[in-house]
């Protein structure tokens, strides 16, 4: 009897032992967020792209108040732009200069914005070929446009200012080319006014752009079409005055 009680006592010990020995800990859990950032960052640049997002999005969500918030939305915002996933950046970039409008990396945040809306508006296919595709809507463009001329009114100084410029000529010669393909859609069709107010619009907003010779051209082609020879000697004299060696006419 007695040894029967001592085999139950030592049982029961046994068994309270096992019940009582904690888990293994899950080794994530107990990682810091900055521990845990900086995994994600290396596979990030390590232009694994959708993994990155992953990591990010649950560090985001573990810690969403933390001291790297906000990087983490900067980093999420590229992830999705280099993965081509537009939509996503584009809201992640609304959202993060909605909610930090005095945050010091707000340029940056245009900036991504322009490149964004710039992917939004590029064909894949199209680039590669080597075919131009200026003839499609260019809302996207246009609206990159913007996004650069904010950040370099805003922020004149920031690192990312000299880039933008150059976007924004590069966007100009687009926008403009557009415009000139619009025209001679208008001059073959018989549309002479309305490819000159298209020619027109280019001298006038586009200034700089290569593109300025071609839409004289245009314009004093119209008014000849049109019988209007005082706006075509006007427009003539121009073109030859800032392109001398033109030899269309």
């Amino acid at each position: 009897m007695k040894a029967n009680f001592l085999l139950i006592s030592v049982l029961a010990l046994t068994l309270s032992a096992c019940a009582s020995k904690p888990e293994q800990p899950d080794v994530s859990s107990t990682q810091t967020a900055q521990t845990l950032y900086q995994e994600a960052k290396a596979v990030l640049d390590n232009g694994l792209y959708n993994r990155a997002i992953e990591l990010l999005t649950a560090v985001e969500s573990r810690y969403p108040f933390g001291p790297l918030a906000r990087q983490i939305q900067l980093d999420l915002i590229y992830a999705h732009y280099q993965s081509g996933d537009i939509d996503k950046a584009l809201t992640g970039i609304d959202r993060f200069i909605r909610l930090n409008p005095n945050h010091p990396e707000l340029d940056y945040a245009y900036y991504m914005r322009g490149l964004s809306n710039l992917k939004a508006d590029e064909n894949a296919l199209h680039n590669m070929l080597g075919i131009d595709r200026a003839d499609r809507d260019l809302a996207s463009s246009r609206q990159a446009f913007d996004d650069f001329k904010k950040l370099v009114s805003a922020f004149p100084d920031s690192k990312y200012a000299a880039e933008a410029k150059n976007r924004m000529l590069s966007i100009k010669d687009t926008l403009a080319r557009h415009e000139l393909l619009v025209a001679d859609y208008y001059m073959r069709r018989g549309a002479y006014l309305a490819a000159a107010n298209r020619g027109k619009y280019i001298v006038e907003y586009y200034r700089d752009s290569a593109l300025i010779e071609q839409a004289l051209e245009v314009m004093v082609e119209s008014y000849d079409k049109l019988g209007l020879t005082k706006l075509k000697e006007d427009t003539y004299q121009v073109l030859k005055l800032n392109f001398p060696q033109n030899t269309k006419f």
